[in-house]
């Protein structure tokens, strides 16, 4: 099986290509462009496929990180997915990043149950946690930082991610931190690969509602 593995939800927009047969990965393209996906993504994924020797049909499945992330990144990322997904008649699988982080971690430092915390602005974080075996334990969830280092303050196991010093100051020597909370696409190409399309739908992880505001002074009058 071939993988297509797209991550947009960070700064980062990221492809890679992955033979689950040989357990290979055959390409990555990308960069960490900050805005701009919708514009850089198809090529991309031209690059990678180039990379890799490949055309576009011989992609047996495709993965795409579901967030919690950026609305507008994971919504390029979801949407090119699924397009592609109908175009080519292949199943499109949904990937968490915080799942994604939870294998590189326990990757790192197996044995133990891991804690996800990802820095999401605003005095708030995203968190799950999963066991020794990177299953999750619990729903992932939005918390304000109070709240959660009340809730994990006695967690015991690994906690990783940009949002790790915000409950401990003991969990920084813990985490095995990715920048910007970028997940390995290699990672989330694997999980890709094993995931079940009919349980890992490629639907958007949005944690919390976007952060939209009125213009005040800008409203039309009705007539």
């Amino acid at each position: 099986m071939i993988v297509l593995a797209i991550d947009t939800a960070g700064t980062a927009c990221n492809v890679a290509l992955y033979d689950a047969a040989r357990d290979a990965t055959l390409s990555i393209a990308g960069a960490d462009i900050g805005r701009g996906h919708a514009e850089r993504l198809m090529g991309f994924i031209d690059e990678a496929l180039e990379a890799a020797g490949l055309e576009m049909d011989k992609v047996d499945r495709i993965a795409v990180t579901i967030g919690p992330g950026s609305f507008t990144g994971i919504r390029v990322g979801v949407a090119t997915a699924r397009g592609l997904g109908l175009a080519l008649g292949r199943p499109v699988v949904g990937i968490s990043v915080l799942q994604a982080l939870a294998t590189s971690t326990l990757a790192a430092a197996p044995g133990h149950p891991v804690l996800i915390v990802t820095d999401a602005k605003r005095e708030e974080v995203y968190l799950q946690t999963f066991d020794a075996a990177g299953q999750p334990m619990a729903e992932a969830e939005a918390l304000d930082v109070g709240s959660a280092r009340t809730g994990f303050a006695t967690f015991a196991g690994t906690i990783s991610g940009s949002g790790a010093s915000l409950l401990r100051e003991d969990a920084a020597a813990q985490a095995s931190e990715r920048p910007f909370d970028t997940a390995d696409i290699a990672v989330v190409a694997k999980l890709g690969a094993a995931a079940d399309p009919a349980i890992a739908l490629p639907k958007p992880l949005y944690l919390r509602g976007p952060d939209v505001r009125s213009q005040a002074g800008f409203a039309v009058a009705r007539a």
